[in-house]
């Protein structure tokens, strides 16, 4: 077996992975949200616990303090998410509502000063979609936060995968040719 044969292989093999992942997320939202959750407290400590031996490393009183005091902010912050993973999701959802309403009013925005630039309509379009994303987790929130993190992940995750399918299927008769 070729390893350009071998790697389409395990192309299809990931994009497949990422469509059932990715499916299994929109059916089960809440678990994929807390899955999302626990994710990024387990980041935060192991980024706390790496800039915690950082600081040791560090010259100086004051950057050794402050590298520090985030390290420490950093752990407490993924202990915290670990041990409550439910108020961290519901603090997650909030910051991604948030986010979602600011980007699509500054796509609006910069819409309005670039719309007679050609295909500045896809701007527009993504502008309010993003918007009316971050109104509809606002408004639903705190309920929003069991199933906001895993739809977007999980819808994330499909379109990844079909994308990452139909590429590997579409290079595989070249790989099979050469």
């Amino acid at each position: 077996m070729s390893a350009s044969s071998r790697s389409s292989k395990s192309s299809i093999i990931l994009a497949i992975l990422l469509i059932v992942l990715g499916l299994v997320a929109v059916i089960l939202p809440t678990l994929a949200s807390i899955g999302v959750a626990r994710v990024i407290s387990w980041l935060l400590l192991f980024d706390g616990i790496f800039q915690l031996v950082h600081a040791f490393r560090s010259k100086g009183v004051g950057r050794t303090i402050w590298k520090l005091l985030v390290a420490i902010l950093y752990i407490g912050a993924g202990l915290y998410l670990l041990a409550q993973p439910l108020l961290g999701l519901v603090g997650l959802t909030l910051i991604l509502g948030v986010f979602f309403f600011v980007e699509g009013a500054m796509d609006i925005i910069t819409y309005v000063w670039t719309h007679k630039d050609p295909g500045s309509e896809w701007l527009l379009l993504h502008g309010v979609v993003t918007l009316l994303l971050g109104l509809m987790i606002w408004r639903r929130w705190p309920v929003s936060s069991f199933w906001a993190l895993g739809i977007i992940v999980g819808i994330s995750m499909l379109v990844s995968g079909t994308t990452r399918l139909l590429m590997a299927l579409k290079g595989r008769p070249l790989a099979t040719a050469a």
